[in-house]
């Protein structure tokens, strides 16, 4: 029974190493609402890699994360609890499926490039914490550069009378734009600016095992043979001030501790959510060889237990790498993965499937809740939309039914019959007459009545 609380401006968060796992589900808790054994578990995962770095370093090698696998139904908060304990932990996350992997020798992404888009993530992260160490500076920069060229410094000579009272002068104007500049009074004046031309010669290697989507940096492997372009461009102050800040913070950041940085984030608190591992479960028989099942799983086996993994900004290890593995498991069972996977996802939980209750809260807690999306959005036209009582419990009952009847997916489904139920209002928009539109329960029943009557036939209908 999850609900998804997106949107929620968080108040100033606890410092996490002050964070038990109570006080971590509590955090969870305003996101996601239920699956308490899911969140239970992340939980006491996310607290151990905390009390892993007080270990000392010859202990804390040995202590290995204790992989997580989440078995429940789409729509119920598997990727949201492992997005928002990531999101809590500031820690390298991406979400990939594992029914997008190959066996090696077969056309189809490598397993190992799930690693390289984490440390791209992890390099992403230390790059613009660097950026903000350095922003102070950099802005005090660029104010001195855009200044130079709105008021450019005049050449004096020392034999030349009243010398120091000109410079006296141009210094006195030079500090009257200096105000106007930091007002935006000048944001709209038009200038000419050198930049660096931001063009990269790459090769991709596409297909080749091992070095899949890794691009190649010509400039690094030959030096100076590129090098960097100053192209001249026209534009307002406003637009000079972010090229020439983008320029500034990169001059001032040291890419190689960037670098280093980003690859010791990913190593020790990086996230990797493997979901679909449901659609890669299975064995090979002796008449049906299943490529794309048992293979992956074996693939996949050095990366999770631990391995080094090859990237454009070095070796990577994944010995200490969270993997969060999810699936529906509606067909295959865990039991029908490997047992050498199986014993890589010691930690099981189950996660419940939404009620009507659940289904309610969804619609209206979030504080950008699906309704009070689609009233904001209609009330740029002033269309005033309110939302009763027992149109909530109609719209939750649909869902509900649909859900049982058909596929079910959850609270993705709130989206389809939100949608379908305000297409009218929606399209006419600004030149509805009656700007106050009320939503009631006779209201849902007509307009999504005929989902309910029509959902036997729509499956024969492509």
């Amino acid at each position: 029974m999850a609900i998804f609380l997106g949107g929620e401006v968080a108040a100033a968060a606890p410092k996490l190493d002050a964070l038990t796992p109570r006080e971590i589900v509590a955090e969870l808790d305003r996101y996601v609402v239920g699956q308490s054994a899911a969140k239970r578990a992340v939980a006491v995962a996310l607290r151990n890699r905390i009390r892993r770095q007080k270990l000392a370093p010859e202990i804390a090698e040995d202590v290995l994360p204790k992989n997580i696998l989440m078995i429940g139904p789409t729509g119920v908060g598997k990727t949201e609890i492992a997005r928002r304990l990531a999101r809590l932990a500031n820690s390298p996350f991406i979400k990939i499926e594992a029914s997008k992997f190959t066996e090696v020798g077969y056309m189809g992404r490598d397993v190992e490039s799930m690693v390289r888009e984490l440390v791209e993530v992890g390099v992403d992260m230390a790059r613009q914490a660097a950026f903000e160490e350095m922003k102070p500076r950099a802005e005090a920069n660029v104010e001195e550069k855009l200044l130079d060229i709105l008021f450019p410094a005049p050449s004096y000579s020392p034999e030349a009378d009243g010398s120091e009272s000109t410079e006296a002068s141009s210094q006195n104007t030079r500090e009257k734009l200096r105000v106007q500049l930091r007002s935006g009074s000048l944001d709209g004046r038009a200038i000419e600016i050198s930049t660096q031309d931001r063009s990269n010669a790459t090769i991709d290697f596409i297909g080749g095992q091992g070095m899949e989507e890794m691009g190649v940096n010509l400039r690094d492997m030959f030096g100076n043979m590129f090098p960097n372009k100053t192209v001249n461009r026209r534009a307002t102050v406003a637009e000079a001030r972010e090229f020439l800040l983008r320029d500034e913070l990169e001059s001032l950041t040291d890419m190689e501790s960037v670098s280093r940085s980003g690859i010791k984030k990913t190593e020790q608190s990086g996230i990797i959510f493997l979901d679909e591992i449901d659609k890669i479960a299975g064995r090979e028989s002796g008449n049906n060889p299943s490529v794309s099942r048992e293979g992956v799983q074996r693939d996949l086996l050095p990366i999770v237990e631990g391995t080094n993994v090859n990237t454009k900004y070095g070796m990577v290890s994944t010995d200490h790498i969270l993997f969060i593995a999810a699936g529906a498991f509606h067909v295959a069972k865990p039991a029908d993965m490997i047992p050498e996977l199986q014993g890589r996802f010691p930690i099981r939980v189950e996660l419940e499937p939404l009620t009507i209750d659940d289904l309610k809260r969804i619609l209206t807690q979030p504080k950008n809740s699906l309704l009070k999306q689609y009233q904001a959005l209609l009330d740029t036209e002033g269309i005033e939309l309110e939302f009763t009582a027992d149109a909530i419990d109609k719209i939750a009952e649909m869902t509900e039914e649909l859900n049982r009847s058909t596929e079910n997916i959850g609270a993705r489904r709130l989206h389809t019959l939100v949608e379908k139920l305000l297409e009218e209002i929606s399209f006419e928009g600004g030149e509805l007459k009656q700007k106050h539109q009320r939503i009631d329960a006779a209201y849902v029943s007509d307009k999504l009545g005929d989902l309910i009557k029509d959902q036997d036939l729509r499956q024969y209908v492509l």
